[in-house]
């Protein structure tokens, strides 16, 4: 079987981390896979904030927690987290943030890494205090957050579970 269809076969998503650091390199690695993700006409818009800063993390956790009216971990401990986030007024910004998202996470199974789309990325950074790290950081514009992909490494393994079957309609 091809390599990447076996990748994108038993990837799944992880919510129990090891605690413990994520080299820089790795995150590099499912990072530039982010960036070769699709995108329409080519505009290559949508923007990922790297957060390798424990304090940061925990902070954008507790905002998110907040979101959902909880007070736990929705990161589920893992020690990275990449914000995907779009300029609202890119027609295409949400398919190709969530195209981003895809290729981040099947990255990272690749490198050995557990990931997971956690949502809320947009109401927490329609929030003053993260709109204001955005452009602490220097980023200019009017950007919606599409979704966090967190890193980090498996506390435990995933089975892989068969597709439901009625999904696929030819039309010959």
């Amino acid at each position: 079987m091809n390599d990447i269809i076996k990748a994108l076969e038993e990837r799944r998503s992880v919510r129990a981390y090891e605690d413990r650091p994520v080299p820089r390199d790795l995150i590099e690695q499912v990072i530039e896979a982010g960036l070769w993700a699709p995108s329409g006409m080519g505009r290559q818009s949508p923007i990922i904030v790297a957060v390798t800063d424990r304090a940061l993390r925990d902070r954008l956790s507790a905002a998110n927690a907040a979101v959902m009216g909880g007070d736990g971990d929705p990161f589920y401990g893992a020690p990275v987290v990449l914000v995907v986030l779009a300029p609202r007024d890119v027609p295409t910004y949400v398919y190709d943030g969530a195209l981003v998202m895809g290729n981040l996470m099947n990255a990272a199974h690749t490198l050995g890494l557990g990931s997971c789309w956690i949502h809320r990325a947009k109401e927490v950074f329609d929030q003053p205090e993260f709109k204001q790290l955005l452009a602490d950081l220097g980023v200019e514009g009017d950007y919606e957050g599409i979704g966090n992909c967190i890193l980090g490494w498996p506390a435990q393994s995933s089975e892989t579970k068969p597709r439901r079957e009625g999904r696929v309609f030819w039309a010959e």
